[in-house]
Formats: structure tokens, sequence, C-alpha cells
């Protein structure tokens, strides 16, 4: 990073408690997402395996639909924050509301796509003849819900730069539990079974945006911002997140890549595999929630014309990464013998497991980093630079890691390649930190 004055004691406290307040809510907020698939899944589970295995089809395709849109909280994170900070907050609820529109927008395109081709997408992933009718149902039924998902994600990002995570906490909590409850009365109680679930996630997802509208057009009102589509900002909205969608993606080919090489290691390596993404996932989140609050803090600095302040406050993200990170890796070598056993019995599962899961607890630091400055560089909108780096980083780990079967490698070789990957995210990103060409203030970049 470029070289900030000396951090004073108040002045780390400071950030400190920003950080706090931010991450911590945020993190809570990104525990309850994938929860609503856990409950779908508990629930459904009872009407039968075809049914689950359905249920698993649809969500996949589902949840990749969807988180390729990311770009819609980053990117108006980010653009929202540095309205915030210069004191503009009509402007910044304005440019929220043209994330909201594009978000509803790409919804509905999506919805247009999904309903005639879910069909042909069930079989391309594979379906059983008697899973694939329940996995078209669901899919069908619940991509009606997509805008809705959308409109979540662009506004969660409007509250986040409005420096407010609590507020998607409480929806997120409430969206959970009236999922919750939709699906056991509607699977159940009404007799609808797996159509049943479809329809009760829907309508939390819908209630849940319904939510963040209300909250966001009461600021609106309050500031005399309008509401009205724009076809100029929401036309910017799409063009700053576009290399953020190219980053994903070229992430996503990351994930897609391991898994792949994964499967034809052996059946108990995929097996083992996957049980290290499940906890990959959960340490992602603890570190995205420092990652988020980054972006909200930066681009108000940035928004208030302080670069010494974005300066300090990533060098102090940056320690808050590599500390979480030693905790997280810590804890997965202490909890490894609750943990492993919760997913596996299999001897031959476990003894490929262990080393990798050593690797991934080493990694934690490392991954602490990447996702602090992912998150500065959001926060600055620097996204063609992150999708650069993500283009080079995916260009390095994609021969390595297809060249772990062919050398005789294992599952352990392959996430020490994965480990390579995020050091070569963390080396891009350290150096455009260095660098100080991300630190561009005023209201917009």
């Amino acid at each position: 990073m470029t070289q900030a004055p000396p951090a004073t004691r108040s002045s780390r406290r400071r950030h400190d408690r920003e950080i706090v307040a931010l991450a911590v809510p945020a993190f809570g907020a990104l525990v309850a997402e994938p929860l609503f698939v856990m409950v779908d899944s508990a629930i459904v589970g009872h009407l039968g395996t075809p049914q689950l295995a359905g249920l698993g089809i649809a969500a996949a395709l589902l949840m990749t639909a969807v988180s390729v849109f990311a770009f819609l909280a980053y990117a108006t994170t980010a653009a929202v924050a540095r309205r915030v900070g210069a004191g503009d907050l009509s402007a910044a609820i304005r440019q929220g509301m043209d994330g909201i529109w594009l978000a509803l927008l790409l919804g509905v395109a999506v919805v247009a796509v999904v309903l005639p081709s879910a069909p042909w997408l069930v079989d391309v992933f594979g379906a059983s003849d008697t899973a694939a009718p329940f996995a078209i149902t669901y899919l069908r039924i619940s991509s009606f819900g997509i805008p809705a998902m959308l409109v979540v994600m662009a506004a969660t990002g409007v509250l986040r730069g409005l420096q407010d995570t609590r507020t998607p906490l409480y929806v997120a909590l409430g969206g959970f539990a009236a999922n919750a409850a939709l699906n056991l009365g509607l699977v159940y109680g009404v007799g609808l079974g797996i159509a049943g679930s479809a329809w009760g996630t829907v309508i939390a997802q819908c209630s849940m945006a319904a939510a963040y509208l209300v909250v966001v057009v009461r600021g609106a009102r309050h500031h005399g911002a309008s509401l009205r589509p724009d076809t100029e900002g929401i036309r910017a909205s799409a063009q700053a997140g576009v290399p953020l969608l190219i980053r994903t993606l070229s992430l996503r080919a990351v994930l897609l890549i391991a898994t792949a090489v994964a499967a034809r290691l052996s059946d108990t390596s995929i097996a083992a595999h996957q049980i290290i993404l499940s906890l990959w996932s959960l340490t992602a989140f603890a570190l995205d929630a420092i990652a988020i609050a980054g972006q909200a803090i930066i681009g108000r600095y940035l928004g208030a014309g302080d670069p010494a302040g974005a300066r300090a406050a990533c060098r102090r993200m940056v320690e808050w990464g590599i500390a979480s990170g030693v905790v997280l890796g810590l804890l997965i070598v202490l909890a490894r013998p609750l943990f492993i056993p919760l997913f596996t019995s299999d001897p031959a599962v476990k003894d490929t497991l262990l080393p990798a899961l050593l690797v991934v607890a080493v990694s934690q630091p490392i991954a602490g980093v990447v996702f602090v400055l992912d998150g500065v560089l959001m926060g600055a909108g620097d996204g063609p630079y992150l999708a650069g780096a993500m283009l080079i980083t995916l260009a390095v780990f994609a021969p390595i890691a297809l060249l772990v079967p062919a050398l005789g490698g294992g599952l352990t070789a392959l996430w020490w390649a994965m480990v390579l990957m995020m050091t070569v995210r963390m080396a891009t990103l350290w150096l455009r930190t260095r660098s100080g060409r991300w630190i561009v203030t005023g209201a917009t970049r």
C-alpha cells in the first residue's frame, strides 16, 4: 500500500469500531442466505429422495444464475458510499435507485430465459428421469423470485453504501423465518409438495424485496431523491458492473475447474473436495464480512476527499484480515475432529480429506488479505483492475490445476494449486494498493 501516516491508538480504535459495526451484521446476513436452501432441503428431504435430488439440481442452477449478478451489490455499495462521503445523500439514494431498477430489468430477463429452457437446463445438469420432473417444477416456480432476489442484492448494496448493515441482517433473519414457516405450511399443511417449497421461497424473497424497497423509498422521500427510472443512470450502473461481472465469472471458473479436476481424481477425492468447499464457503463468509465493511468505509473516505483516511483504513483492515485468517486457520485445525465426522464416516474419504484440510488452514491468512484488498478496491470503484487481475489469476491457475492428475497428484496437490491461486490474487491486489492508483477522490470515480 502507499504509505499512510503512523496510526494513533485513537484512530485505530475508531477504525476498529467502524469495521466491527459494519462487519458483524454483514456476517449475520451472509450466513442467513444459504440457510434458505438448507431449510428447503430439510423440508423437501422428507418427501423422498427424487424430490430432494430435484431440489438440489434446481437450487444449484438458481444460485448460479443469481450469483453472477453479485456486482449489483458490490458496485452499488461503492457508488453510494462515495456520494455519502461527499455529503450528498439525495444523490446517493438516486444512485442506489438506478442499481435497483437495473436489478429489476435483469431479473425479468433471466425469468424470460429460465422459464422456457428449464427442461433443457435440468437435462444438461444430468438429472435422472425420476428427479428431473421435480427439478423442472422447482426451477420454473422459483424463477419468479429471481427479480426479487436481484432487487434484494441491489438494495443491500444501497444500505451498505449508506453504512447500514443492520437492516440487511434484520431483513435476512425475517426472510429466513418466513421461508421456514411458508415451506412447512405449503409443503405439508396444504400438501403442495415440492411446488409448495418453491412458492414459499418465492413469497419470502418477494417479502424481503418489499421490505428493502420500503426502507429505500422512505429514505428517498426524506432526502428528495427521485424514484423514477433514469436511462442514463441505469446504463452507468450496468457499465460499472461489467468488470465485476468478469471478475465473478473468472472466480467461478476457478472453482468449477477445481471441482472438475477433483472429480477426475476419484470418487473419494470429489467427496472430500466437496466437504472442503463447504468449509471454505463458511470461512469465506467471515472474511467477506470484513470486505463488505471495506467497500463501505473506503468508498465513504474517497467520496469525502480523504485519501489519508482511506489509506489508514485500508492498512487497518489488512491487519484485521490477517488476524481473522490466523484465527480461522487455527479453528480449522482444532475443530477437525468435530467437523469431519459430520460429513463422512468413510475412512478413505477422511484420509484424503485431512492433509488437504490442513493446506486450507495454512492458507487462511492469505485469504484474509485477499478478501480485504478485494473489498478495498471494490469500494474504490477499481473494477477494471479487479477484472484484469482475476483473469490473470485464472490463466495461471487453470493449466497448473489441470496438470495435477497428469502428474499423479492428489487432492492435496490440487489444494496447493488453490493456495497458489490465492497467492497470485494477493500479489496482484497488493501491487495495486501499493501503487496508490486506486485512490481517486470525489463523489464519482
